[in-house]
């Protein structure tokens, strides 16, 4: 099985790269599952009932996303709906939506860290209770975190226990691509699918600004050409180790 996963959608920009690669990347590849992480795709920041569908329709087949997925009130009861999006599996209890989802044989899981970005339930003892529960053999980690170091650690926690584990928060794509020992596939940052001329996928000088003054800017989503980010995964169906993974980088004006 071939499986997807793409970087934080940055605003109308990251979500136009969508609608006019995700077609013929499924087709290039034969890819059988697209997983997309939506939290900055309204604006720049969280997700709202509109957005979501554009990216669903454009092929997406699963939406996760990390700490902004809250930013839009309107998108709270169809967390609870059959649309497929994820929110942080490691919310307390009484959040709404969930925190995994199965699709045919795959389960993708929504996780977000704690160092650095904010007070979580334990992603560590979250999988772990998670993973006593699913029969499925595939199954792909989202992991939204901060640092590094909690990245790899959570690759190597759950190494030989899912089929990836891809990180997604900081928007700067890593070139540690690897299977590790157990048969993981591991990234610790896919990058995102957003403005390349921006800080991040915001406006280069609002951002600049804010570093130069320290005071609150508005900051707008960046402009020009733009990059979609990915990892691809190839999992042996019936194990559900990993046989392959790979970068995707694909630019559109």
């Amino acid at each position: 099985m071939l499986i997807l996963a793409i970087g934080d959608v940055i605003g109308k920009p990251g979500r136009k790269a969508l609608n006019q690669l995700l077609p013929s990347l499924r087709r290039q590849y034969g890819i059988d599952l697209i997983i997309v992480n939506g939290e900055n795709a309204a604006g720049g920041i969280g997700l709202t009932l509109d957005t979501a569908g554009e990216m669903l329709d454009a092929g997406t087949d699963v939406l996760t996303s990390g700490n902004h997925i809250w930013m839009h009130r309107e998108i709270y009861p169809y967390l609870d709906s059959d649309m497929p999006i994820l929110r942080p599996l490691n919310y307390p209890p009484g959040v709404p939506g969930r925190g995994y989802l199965v699709i045919g044989k795959v389960a993708v899981v929504n996780i977000i860290g704690r160092v650095f970005i904010g007070d979580f339930d334990c992603p560590f003892r979250a999988m772990d209770a998670l993973l006593s529960e699913l029969e499925e053999k595939i199954i792909i980690v989202d992991f939204h975190a901060e640092a590094t170091s909690e990245k790899v650690a959570m690759g190597r926690y759950l190494d030989g226990r899912v089929s990836a584990v891809v990180g997604t928060h900081t928007h700067v794509g890593t070139t540690d691509t690897q299977i590790l020992p157990r048969g993981t596939a591991y990234v610790s940052d896919i990058g995102m699918t957003g403005p390349l001329d921006s800080v991040i996928g915001d406006d280069t000088d609002a951002a600049i600004q804010r570093f130069l003054t320290s005071m609150p800017h508005r900051l707008s989503v960046g402009r020009g050409k733009t990059a979609l980010n990915g990892i691809l995964v190839k999992v042996d169906d019936d194990t559900g180790k990993a046989l392959s993974i790979e970068r995707i980088s694909q630019e559109v004006e």
